[in-house]
């Protein structure tokens, strides 16, 4: 691969949500950075918890429990990040992004980025989200799909139709033409058969039973309001844009509405890349699992370069 540099006041750093784990996902990283490696090392003595094992070598099945998950992806974003921040000390190269957003539970991830929370504070924070998620989802089952090809509005349409069968909701706003809803699983299934009646050219329902970004997240809200009460936050060092309102983070009490209220409102994707775009973002780099934002970025700006974070670390200069 061809090597590059990133743009200085020009880069976005973002951060994936759950959905992008996958087994071996942190093992390039961790065999590639002593950074990433003391990232992993602190996960395993923060949650006493083998978090580097299952980053490296769980299988799908334990991947795909929320609780396990949520803290996984928050590891292997850090420490795929710390290997970015390393590499460019040891050529002398400056890591200035001029903006930071992450994707559901990515937002926690870019709140490290930024120096809101420290790694230790947000690897509990989201081991805890993730069990609360779990629970209430054990709790108040329910589920969410994707729709393709329909519009927002039309889509909210049908959800508001359906929920005479109960709680359905616009949860991801991805890019145009693709959008998840979330809720009840009866009102969830009728909401899908209405998008199919409207034009939608594709519904896929998502292997999960949680209802995440909808009402019946209002309980984990609640609770995660209590803890981030005992909490200290710090200023954002660099802008971060939110999931819920697509517009950036400027105080300490609105990082805690957000990271508070997040879980249970819809993730506003499109409209948050659109405000990095405006702030300058003209290469987006996707540090973390998978490549699922990289995608939805280019759907939403074919102008934008969009970099996943272990491609930079291949392609960066030697020193």
């Amino acid at each position: 691969m061809q090597s590059f540099e990133l743009p200085v006041g020009h880069t976005a750093f973002v951060f994936p949500g759950q959905g992008s784990q996958s087994p071996g996902m942190g093992l390039s990283v961790h065999d590639a950075s002593p950074a990433a490696r003391a990232v992993f090392a602190e996960a395993d003595d923060v949650l006493g918890r083998p978090m580097t094992d299952l980053c490296l070598r769980a299988p799908a099945d334990v991947l795909e429990d929320t609780a396990t998950a949520q803290p996984a992806i928050l590891t292997v974003s850090v420490a795929t990040l710390a290997a970015i921040h390393e590499r460019a000390a040891e050529t002398g190269q400056e890591i200035a992004p001029v903006v930071v957003a992450g994707h559901s539970l990515g937002e926690f991830t870019a709140m490290v980025a930024a120096g809101v929370l420290d790694f230790p504070t947000a690897l509990r924070l989201v081991q805890e989200r993730g069990t609360l998620m779990r629970q209430a989802g054990e709790e108040r089952p329910g589920g969410m799909a994707a729709v393709i090809g329909l519009d927002d509005d039309t889509l909210r349409e049908v959800c508001e139709e359906a929920s005479d069968h109960g709680i359905v909701t616009v949860a991801n706003l991805n890019c145009p033409g693709q959008v998840v809803i979330s809720g009840e699983v009866e009102a969830l299934v009728r909401a899908m058969g209405l998008a199919t009646a409207r034009g939608a050219r594709k519904v896929i329902r998502l292997p999960v039973s949680i209802a995440s970004h909808s009402p019946l997240m209002g309980g984990v809200s609640t609770r995660l309001s209590a803890l981030l009460a005992k909490i200290p936050l710090r200023e954002p060092g660099i802008p971060v844009v939110a999931n819920g309102t697509g517009a950036v983070l400027g105080t300490v009490d609105e990082i805690r509405t957000e990271l508070t209220l997040q879980v249970q409102q819809p993730v506003e994707w499109t409209r948050s890349v659109g405000l990095m775009v405006t702030l300058g973002a003209t290469t987006f780099v996707e540090i973390g699992p998978g490549s699922v934002l990289g995608g939805l970025i280019r759907r939403i700006d074919r102008t934008a370069t969009v970099r996943s974070g272990q491609d930079v670390l291949v392609a960066w200069p030697e020193a």
